[in-house]
């Protein structure tokens, strides 16, 4: 163990995500177990830069293994994309006597946390905490289970309406880059098609697909649209079309929002929350600094954080061909 670390900053930056309490826990306990001090960073960067820094001890984190969101607080800090509000974030840090960082964000926090480490060469590591599941080097990211759940359930009593109404109804669902959540839950909740962003489905296969629906004898349909999804500009725009050009439809849409960022945290995002918070510790303790710790093969690995940020999470192709098959 590397006798330089003494203590270790936790934040939580970014947009919030089910089991970022449940890493914070993990960090804390594991530093209580190395016995290192571990200081929680409140509101992300813009609390470091204002010091609002506080020290936490393995009882301060009982009982928030189950809670949604994220006990520090996240915000996002226009005065730490400066050189400045990087070098207030570095004395306060200083002057707390914190030698080492663990960032719980996304890629916009990890290029943060990279630039840090650059300019004062500042151990850092990351833990992947958002539900969209766009970051490269973790099969999954921290929430991106529970958002799914949340999802299918929501798609689940939405189907209940559309069955009883004979409708279509457009579920609009979170994922502006990537299109892992339309994709998993639109196959989980029976979708009759799916839109994302990695599949240009385009406008007149769209009609066709619903067509052949009708077709086939079905009275209501689900289409599942990932919010980065390029037909049409958005999910309404899609809804006006295909009512001019299948009037027979009673179309309606519903946009699920920031209900799936929260709630409390499924077992598997439990779990990997304090798998990832461990060896993002231990890792640092070792003298490794500006990785990301992450899942794959059910292996904890870690990516170095430039590739996390640079790298391309990939669409499952099989899961592609899957949701045609079931959406005949």
């Amino acid at each position: 163990m590397s006798v330089q670390i003494k203590k270790i900053g936790v934040l939580t930056s970014g947009g919030d995500s089910p089991g970022m309490n449940a890493a914070i826990r993990a960090v804390v306990r594991t530093c209580a177990y190395h016995n290192i001090v571990c200081m929680g960073i409140y509101r992300g960067f813009e609390g470091m830069i204002e010091g609002d820094i506080l020290e936490m001890g393995p009882r301060f984190v009982k009982n928030i293994v189950n809670k949604g969101g994220t006990i520090l607080k996240s915000a996002r800090s226009k005065e730490f994309m400066t050189a400045e509000g990087r070098a207030k974030a570095y004395e306060e840090l200083k002057k707390n006597d914190i030698d080492a960082l663990v960032i719980i964000g996304g890629d916009g926090s990890f290029t943060g946390g990279m630039v840090f480490n650059k300019e004062y060469n500042f151990p850092v590591i990351g833990i992947p905490g958002t539900i969209d599941n766009d970051i490269y080097g973790t099969s999954f990211t921290l929430g991106y289970d529970t958002a799914l759940n949340t999802v299918v359930d929501a798609i689940d009593k939405i189907r209940d309406t559309a069955n009883s109404h004979n409708r279509l109804f457009f579920v609009e669902v979170m994922g502006r880059d990537a299109g892992h959540i339309a994709l998993n839950a639109g196959i989980g909740a029976g979708a009759e098609e799916i839109l994302i962003p990695e599949e240009d489905l385009g406008l007149e296969r769209l009609l066709e697909s619903l067509r052949r629906s009708k077709v086939s004898g079905k009275s209501s349909s689900i289409v599942v649209v990932s919010e980065g999804d390029k037909i049409g500009k958005n999910v309404f725009e899609l809804k006006d079309y295909v009512e001019e050009n299948m009037p027979e439809y009673d179309v309606r849409v519903s946009v699920l929002g920031h209900m799936q960022r929260g709630g409390s945290p499924s077992c598997f995002d439990r779990v990997l929350a304090s798998r990832l918070g461990v060896k993002a510790v231990e890792s640092l303790l070792e003298g490794k600094t500006n990785y990301m710790v992450g899942l794959v093969s059910d292996k904890v690995v870690l990516t170095p954080l430039e590739q996390a940020v640079k790298g391309q999470s990939k669409i499952d192709e099989e899961l592609v061909r899957v949701s045609d098959i079931m959406s005949t």
